[in-house]
Order: C-alpha cells, then sequence, then structure tokens
C-alpha cells in the first residue's frame, strides 16, 4: 500500500509517518509539507519526502497523489489568528484542493483530521457524546468554524465520490514531548517561558471556571490513524484517553496550588493579551475550549481495535516535561524552543 500524507512534519504527522513506516502491508509512505525535515529529522525506511503547500498557490497536488492508494490529510495552518483570512486560504481552501486532488488522483481513501472543535457546545449534563453530536462547531473561533465547515464539505463530497472510502478522526487535544515547543508558540507565546514549567516554581495555576479537557498522546493517536488507513472503514471516529482533566489535574503536575478564576475575568486577560500581540490564541478559542463536548471513543475501539497506551495524565506530563526542556524535533513546525517557529503543521 501507498500512502500520502500532508502536513507530515507537524505533531501528528511526525508520529503518524513512523507508524505507517511500521506497518508490514504498507510499501511506501510519501510525507509532504511545506518546509521539509532537517538531517535530523523524522528519517524511516519506505518514506520519502517532498515540499508541497496545501494552499490556493501550491503545487497540483493531483500529480503528488498519483498511485496513492490512501491520502491522511492533516496539514494546518494555527497563525495568524489576526488574519483569519489567511488561516481560511490554507485550512478550509487548502483542505478542498486536497479532497479534489484525491478524487482527480483515483485515491481510494481519504483519511481526514478533523477534531474535537468540529462538535457544537456539549450537553450541560456533561455525559460523553458520541460521533452523532452535530458538528457545528463554536462560531466565535477561526479554528471550530474551519473544522465544522469542512465537515460540511465532506458530506457533500461523500455523496458525490461514493466509491471512495472517507473517515473523519475527531481527536481531543493531541500531546507528546516533540511538540512541546511548537505548541507553546501556538497557545501561549512569550507568556509562558520554557524555564518557568519546572514543578514547583510555578506557586498558583488558575482554575478556570468549567475549564475542563479531554487528551491524548500523540502516538495513540497515529496508531488509531494507520488503522484508519488500513482497515475498510468509513466515517468518523472519536479518539480520546482517560482521564478527563481539568485545572486541578495540571497544577497538581507542576506541584502547584489552583486559585478560582472565573472564565469571564480569563477571557478578559486573554483578549487583552491577544489584543498586544503577547498571546497568540485568540480568546474565541477559549470560549470554543469552554463549549466542548467530551468524547465517547467506542467506535474506534470497536470498529479500529484501538486502544490508547498512555492516559490523558501521562500525555500532558510528557508534554509539559518537553516544555520545561524546550524539546522539539528537527522540523520546521516542531524546531525546539532556541529555534523560533511559525505555529503551523507542515
Amino acid at each position: 500500500m501507498r500512502v500520502v500524507v500532508t502536513g507530515a512534519t507537524g505533531n501528528a504527522g511526525t508520529s503518524l509517518v513512523r507508524a505507517l513506516a511500521g506497518e508490514p502491508s504498507v510499501s511506501d509512505v510519501l510525507g509532504l509539507a511545506r518546509r521539509l525535515p532537517g538531517p535530523a529529522g523524522p528519517r524511516a525506511a519506505g518514506v520519502r519526502w517532498a515540499a508541497a503547500d496545501v494552499g490556493p498557490h501550491g503545487p497540483d497536488l493531483a500529480a503528488l497523489f498519483d498511485g496513492a492508494d490512501a491520502v491522511v490529510h492533516l496539514a494546518w495552518k494555527f497563525q495568524p489568528t489576526h488574519d483569519p483570512v489567511e488561516t481560511w486560504e490554507t485550512n478550509v481552501l487548502g483542505s478542498i484542493r486536497v479532497f479534489e486532488a484525491c478524487a482527480r488522483a483515483g485515491v481510494r481513501a481519504l483519511v481526514h483530521a478533523s477534531s474535537v472543535g468540529a462538535y457544537s457546545p456539549g450537553p450541560h449534563t456533561d455525559l460523553p457524546v458520541d460521533e452523532t453530536w452535530p458538528t457545528h462547531g463554536w462560531p466565535g473561533a477561526a479554528y471550530t468554524r474551519e473544522k465544522a465547515y469542512l465537515e460540511r464539505y465532506l458530506d457533500g463530497y461523500q455523496l458525490t465520490h461514493p466509491q471512495m472510502r472517507v473517515v473523519r478522526m475527531r481527536p481531543a487535544f493531541l500531546f507528546k514531548a516533540a511538540s512541546a515547543a511548537e505548541q507553546r508558540r501556538i497557545l501561549a507565546g512569550p507568556l509562558l517561558p520554557w524555564w518557568l514549567i519546572r514543578p514547583g516554581l510555578i506557586p498558583v495555576v488558575p482554575a478556570v471556571t468549567g475549564l475542563r479537557f479531554q487528551a491524548l498522546d500523540t502516538d495513540d493517536a497515529a496508531r488509531a490513524y494507520a488503522a484508519a488507513v488500513l482497515r475498510p472503514v468509513t466515517g468518523p471516529f472519536n479518539l480520546v484517553a482517560d482521564p478527563v482533566l481539568d485545572t486541578a489535574a495540571v497544577a497538581g503536575l507542576l506541584r502547584a496550588r489552583t486559585v478560582q478564576v472565573s472564565s469571564g475575568a480569563a477571557r478578559a486577560v486573554l483578549a487583552a493579551g491577544w489584543r498586544m500581540h503577547l498571546a497568540p490564541a485568540d480568546p474565541g478559542l477559549l470560549d470554543a475550549v469552554l463549549r466542548m463536548p467530551l468524547l465517547d471513543a467506542g467506535r474506534a475501539r470497536t470498529e479500529l481495535g484501538w486502544e490508547p497506551a498512555r492516559t490523558a495524565t501521562d500525555a500532558v506530563a510528557a508534554f509539559l516535561d518537553g516544555l520545561r526542556h524546550g524539546t522539539g524535533m528537527d522540523t520546521p513546525p516542531l524546531a525546539g524552543s532556541g529555534a523560533g517557529g511559525a505555529g503551523r503543521r507542515g
């Protein structure tokens, strides 16, 4: 089997390329990224690399997909959050370019990286939802709008391309040590120096009212993506690990105490930092996270034969360890703390 992975140098991409390279039935993996990995980047037998931007000004993607049995679309641009037109062009128009190129190239399987962010706000009971929960996103954040828009696009796409197997992966937040530098740049920027993330150095962590989230080790998510490539499955799959986390859980990993902060106060601080270009994450994203449903991953366990090897706590602990050491990887998106960054997968 020949597989193409877009956004192959990012958090999920580097893990997926490695997972696919270890599958006996996968003979060839082509990793696409806007900027190629460095000499110490991810390398494995059977993996090739090509520079390609999925955006509207990129190359003919159908030519790159020619002969592929499956395409896994991971490429995503998180920033600049102050220019939603730019992210829309890459994330929405670029994704549509990928989908249409798959059809022109005769690709038999498309695995798309959707997200928990595609879901509409969750039920007030906080019971986990399955894949039938509506996917209209949260309109106040570019990330959730874009993920939800692509869900609607794929609804129609599946009807007009019944010969293609279309899979949508909807993971919770993905963490690993090697993604720490990238995710710090995307979410916190200069407001969170890497050296500060040492147990005992942060005395207090704000406990934002209503904030809870699910997480997953990126390598575990990659195994689910690989299973979706190899198994004859279609449709959406939630991907999460237990337990559900909150600020107190993160504070425990940092040996810090918590101080209760209202969601309104937290939003006001984030909005001020964002307006001053100190915080890269916009306040609409906090609004979205506060409303995201909890996910039930039962379908992935049953149909993909998948089970996360690490807990959500393990995943966040590995991320924090990577954060305090400035850990990264020799790819442009995952470059360590001393190399700067662009907030973009691939």
